[in-house]
């Protein structure tokens, strides 16, 4: 061991990282404060550490700084230096770690040091790895993440998609758009944003586990303040359910808003997709046909989405209304999704739709995050 500091450990965690991971998760960000003389506990904990993505500092006991000790996202105290932190000023983010599972004083050597928790390794090495990871990103609250889905084809869903993901970042929340539609020809496209340098959909392909957020984030092309997730040009191999998993759950950490536009159907990746939805709007367009089939889309999404309702679109059939459609699917009504005579020409112009937040639809999905983002509000 070196001693206090960060030069051997970083240089041991790039040796212990195992697999070359995606070059998303090349970015190193401040990572933990580790206290322990187990050499054998110190390379479990630096391995640990280059999975979440992070730097730790090293310290045989509590170090004397008080700035050392306070300012680290999360401490990592080893069983066999507990003992040498007692006295240390109490702060939150302290976790007691050891392999011993029959030694029964590890808990009360915890609440002596204020530690949060015990772990054992290695059955809780998943478990810590997203702790270290969540404290060094500073998760918080969630993303709310949106998916959009259209009740038949041609509904609007991607359009619908496009202008909630600019109404948001018009507000200043960090946005992050994604399709999911691998045969919908490019969301990046429809923003106007397919030159823009960036990441997509399967660069992503190889990903499992834990990606960081951040960097996610700053990997994908930017299009009018919107982050985008969008598909190549060339045809490319499908996306695993487990990438999906992991790139949603990077994105939605990050907090904000993600916005997914949804295919149809119900393969494996969109199952991932749907399971992470806060959200779904259903896209419905106001002819019984559409109704017909937005009914059959409605019983298969509604075993998957925790909260589905549905957003209609005119013109209508003789008879037919937004809450008459919404009450022939037995949805909540988020309200009727405006025509805007303009988004053709706003596209031929390279408007994306709901550029104009003056424009029916900007004006639509203004008021929809008003009521959502809103405390205590409600689509």
């Amino acid at each position: 061991m070196t001693g206090p500091g960060v030069a051997g450990p970083r240089a041991r965690g790039a040796e212990a990282r195992g697999p070359e991971a995606p070059d998303v998760d090349e970015v190193r960000r401040a990572g933990p404060l580790i206290v322990t003389e187990d050499l054998g506990l110190l390379d479990d904990l630096l391995r640990l550490c280059a999975a979440a993505g992070v730097e730790p500092e090293v310290h045989h006991r509590a170090p004397e700084r008080r700035a050392a000790w306070t300012d680290p996202p999360l401490v990592l105290v080893g069983d066999d230096a507990a003992a040498r932190c007692r006295g240390a000023v109490r702060r939150p983010g302290i976790l007691l770690v050891g392999r011993d599972r029959d030694d029964p004083g590890l808990w009360r050597l915890a609440v002596e040091i204020g530690a949060e928790g015990v772990l054992r390794l290695p059955d809780a090495e998943g478990l810590l790895v997203d702790r270290i990871a969540d404290a060094a990103e500073g998760a918080g609250r969630q993303a709310l993440t949106v998916g959009v889905v259209g009740g038949r084809g041609g509904a609007g869903a991607s359009t619908l998609a496009c202008g909630l993901a600019l109404a948001a970042a018009g507000t200043g929340r960090r946005t992050l758009l994604v399709d999911g539609d691998p045969l919908g020809g490019g969301l990046d496209v429809l923003l106007g944003g397919e030159r823009e340098e960036g990441r997509r959909w399967p660069d992503f392909a190889a990903s499992k586990g834990r990606l960081a957020g951040g960097a996610l984030e700053e990997s994908l092309p930017s299009v009018r303040g919107v982050r985008v997730l969008s598909w190549g040009r060339e045809p490319a191999p499908p996306v695993p359910p487990e990438a999906v998993r992991s790139v949603l759950a990077a994105a939605r950490r990050r907090g904000g808003v993600v916005v997914v536009d949804l295919p149809r159907g119900t393969d494996r990746p969109t199952a991932e997709a749907l399971a992470q939805l806060d959200l779904g709007l259903l896209v419905v367009p106001g002819e019984l046909r559409a109704v017909a089939a937005a009914h059959r889309t409605a019983a298969v999404l509604g075993t998957a989405v925790r909260d589905l309702r549905a957003v209609v679109r005119g013109p209508y059939a003789t008879g037919l209304d937004e809450r008459w459609v919404a009450d022939a699917l037995r949805l909540p009504l988020v309200g009727e999704l405006p025509y805007d005579p303009g988004i053709v020409a706003d596209q031929d112009a390279g408007l994306p739709p709901g550029a104009a937040p003056r424009g029916p639809l900007g004006r639509f999905c203004a008021a929809f995050w008003e009521r959502v983002l809103t405390p205590g509000g409600a689509a």
